[in-house]
């Protein structure tokens, strides 16, 4: 369930009277009753798996976007989608006819996509990994070697946008893994076509398996309706492997001697505040070997990230560290085998997270040190799989700088599958990038899940871990440990998470929110299905409740209920998100906090009552919008957070967005603004050349940022990176208004890849 972007999770919001609650409560339970058509023809989950044959061809498939080849006239169609959203289990209110070829070096996957209205299809984004969300789309699984678990995937949309990523733990996306292939659209007055070509190169499987899981979905985006092949239920998403099909056939693949070299040169033009241009360049090389089908070696030597995206701007208006997502190629690619049971239960969207994220593992505290960049030596990475046994081993080389001493991060990872969806594992890490003294952290994990909970197609998933740090200098007080069992599914949904975090518990490699606390997280929501002559597609209520006790003296730290009376989302693609969300916040503090510079709060308990309102506009529209407002008590006085977004598109080519994060707080011990502005503007010449443009401000660091990047992909695999940086800071002693330029950047960056 995704039902708010999570960056607006924090968000808060101050009380209703009683009497409007009392309404709203009434209206939601009068609609969600409504009854929704019955879901005759859904598949069950102990209906026979769905197969396919893969069609084996010699001529020449020439990927054009165009299925004209008699090869693709004469392949079976792998038989019809199946409805499931709006009404699961019924017919498609359009015809999808999906083909199956391959030959020695790929798999083509060949689809029309029929329409009754083909000038209404929506295609808004051409650039490579671009958000398809408010687009008609093609999205695909391939599950490799069957573990239901894990999988590849592929996606695009009528304008040829080349999307792909990696799936784990059964519903777990790195979007950020790259993979070569190729796909190509035509869009004709019958609907429009794709064509995908993924060599067997770019993929990891067993040796002498030809059996791959397989999914296919269609959304039409006008219509809110989305097809699939399998698992067209409610309570299945798209990338829940348990519920793909099977393609056969696929005798003898081949994948060459295995090797990929890709060398790079990269250049850099600083602009320090000394003034003076300087030139840096140096020469790398990134080298992926298969030891076998299913275990990849990646090497990379004299490491350069200067075609790495910058990170969103955040201000931290809480007592704890905040996350910042990890975007450099080397660590993303293949990261699903490190994840760690932390990590697998997350809230619904707009639902504040914990608080008390846990990662044994956290890639950016290597290479990166204070948001400065430490030269990367070379790195090794092993990941893949022997049998039903996943590993993952990572030794990173840093160089020596003024803050730190060079040295060595290791990590292991083990993990081995039984049952369906299932897993135990165990993890080592070795290495403190910002000390020379020794550090090292060892824990082990637990997965149970099933999507035929008691028999009834249900999901249903229990994980537990342990974990240790051992810190040279440190003793007692260093582990970590928990549990959380999840029930999520359409109409119900249910967690309960419980962690321990003890004071001295920190993985040098590793991310840890808030230590010396007890937590206990219990919630659960009602998303009914009205009836679609109601106009509305899904209504969501939930009521989550969390706890920190504090483990020294045993005292409460803090609690929150976080309810969300109103949330729903329409037939026409609009969302009324919030309507007086209710998050009544017990707050103690054992010290002063400094919530922003010269506003300090005192020791001492503080009650307060916030409340949101939410909105958004639907996604297909060419201007669309976002608006948030949160008020009410906060700490000892009151705040007012207002949250506004707007973007413009002219398809396929111009995006354009502005989003503002402002919060006015007035406390007795002074009062502070919050701010971040940020704006990108976008143009996309075709799926394989893109500009984008990313500035940001905050006031808090009173830093205005700019990015500009181009990427050419000349061909898939070879690319081409200009990058362009520039700061202003604000000048205090000339102004508010007047800025200083900071610094200034120029990277470029050429990669090539040759295949053996």
């Amino acid at each position: 369930m995704h039902r708010l972007p999570a960056s607006l999770s924090a968000q808060r919001y101050s009380p209703l009277r009683i009497r409007a609650l009392a309404i709203v409560c009434a209206a939601s339970c009068i609609v969600g009753s409504a009854p929704y058509p019955a879901a005759s023809q859904q598949a069950g989950p102990t209906d026979p798996v769905r197969s396919a044959v893969v069609t084996a061809v010699t001529a020449e498939i020439v990927v054009d976007g165009s299925l004209d080849e008699a090869a693709w006239r004469q392949a079976p169609t792998i038989g019809d989608l199946v409805q499931r959203i709006p009404v699961a289990g019924a017919a498609p209110t359009e015809r999808t006819e999906v083909r199956l070829l391959y030959d020695e070096e790929n798999l083509y996957i060949g689809v029309m996509c029929y329409d009754t209205e083909p000038d209404q299809v929506l295609a808004s984004q051409m650039a490579r990994d671009a958000s398809l969300n408010a687009d008609d789309r093609l999205a695909i699984v391939l599950d490799t070697f069957r573990d239901q678990s894990n999988a590849f995937h592929f996606a695009t949309n009528p304008a040829g946008a080349m999307v792909d990523g990696l799936v784990f733990a059964n519903g777990e996306t790195n979007d950020d893994w790259d993979g070569i292939w190729i796909v190509r659209t035509a869009q004709t007055g019958a609907g429009w076509s794709a064509e995908f070509a993924i060599p067997f190169k770019t993929l990891s499987f067993p040796a002498g398996e030809t059996v791959w899981g397989f999914n296919i979905s269609r959304t039409i985006q006008r219509k809110l309706e989305e097809n699939r092949w399998t698992g067209a239920r409610f309570q299945t998403e798209f990338f829940q492997i348990s519920e793909a099909g099977r393609i056969t056939n696929l005798e003898g693949l081949q994948q060459g001697a295995g090797l990929d070299i890709r060398p790079f040169i990269a250049r850099l033009w600083p602009r320090p505040d000394t003034g003076g241009d300087t030139v840096v360049g140096k020469p790398g090389v990134d080298l992926f070997y298969n030891i076998t089908p299913s275990l990849k070696l990646s090497f990379t030597a004299n490491t350069d990230f200067g075609e790495t995206e910058v990170d969103a701007r955040q201000i931290n208006l809480t007592r704890f560290s905040i996350f910042f997502p990890e975007k450099r190629t080397f660590f993303l690619q293949d990261a699903g085998v490190f994840n760690f049971a932390t990590t697998g239960i997350d809230p619904p969207g707009g639902i504040p997270g914990t608080g008390a994220e846990i990662f044994p593992f956290f890639s950016r505290r290597i290479g990166l040190l204070g948001g400065q960049e430490v030269p990367i030596d070379y790195g090794a990475k092993l990941t893949g799989r022997v049998g039903r046994t996943e590993v993952g081993m990572l030794d990173v080389r840093t160089r020596g700088v003024p803050a730190a001493d060079a040295g060595n991060q290791f990590v292991g990872r083990l993990k081995r599958n039984f049952l369906e969806q299932s897993y135990v594992g165990a993890i080592l890490t070795n290495g403190n990038p910002a000390s020379a003294l020794s550090s090292s952290t060892v824990g082990v994990d637990m997965r149970l899940a099933t999507s035929d909970f008691l028999g009834r197609g249900q999901n249903m998933v229990f994980n537990a871990f342990g974990l240790r740090s051992d810190n040279e200098g440190v003793a007692g007080d260093n582990a970590s440990f928990g549990f959380g069992a999840h029930y999520p599914n359409d109409r119900y949904e249910a967690q309960v998470l419980w962690r321990e975090i003890q004071d001295n518990f920190d993985p040098a490699i590793g991310f840890v929110q808030r230590s010396n606390v007890r937590m206990l997280r219990v919630a659960g929501s009602f998303n009914p299905r009205p009836n679609p002559s109601t106009g509305i597609q899904q209504m969501y209520h939930d009521v989550f409740y969390t706890r920190f006790t504090r483990l020294d003296n045993g005292l409460v730290e803090s609690w929150d209920i976080y309810a969300t009376l109103v949330d729903w989302h329409f037939n026409s693609g609009d969302s009324l998100h919030s309507l007086f969300d209710l998050n009544p916040t017990y707050e103690r503090l054992f010290e002063p906090f400094e919530i922003s510079p010269g506003v300090v709060l005192p020791v001492g308990e503080y009650r307060f009552m916030p409340m949101r309102i939410f909105f958004t506009s639907a996604q297909k529209r060419r201007l669309q919008g976002s608006v948030g407002l949160t008020f009410g008590n906060y700490w000892s006085g009151t705040a007012q957070s207002l949250r506004t977004g707007i973007s413009y598109k002219l398809p396929p080519n111009f995006l354009v967005s502005f989003n503002a994060d402002q919060t006015f707080a007035s406390l007795p011990e002074g009062s502070f603004v919050a701010r971040i502005y940020s704006s990108e503007v976008n143009y996309a010449v075709s799926p394989f050349l893109t500009f984008s443009n990313l500035i940001q401000f905050d006031n808090r660091s009173g830093n205005l940022g700019l990015q500009s990047r181009v990427r050419w992909i000349i061909d898939p695999g070879n690319d081409l990176f200009f990058v362009f940086g520039q700061g202003w800071v604000h000048d205090l002693e000339r102004g508010y208004r007047e800025f200083r330029r900071q610094d200034s950047r120029l990277a470029t960056k050429l990669q090539y890849t040759f295949r053996f």
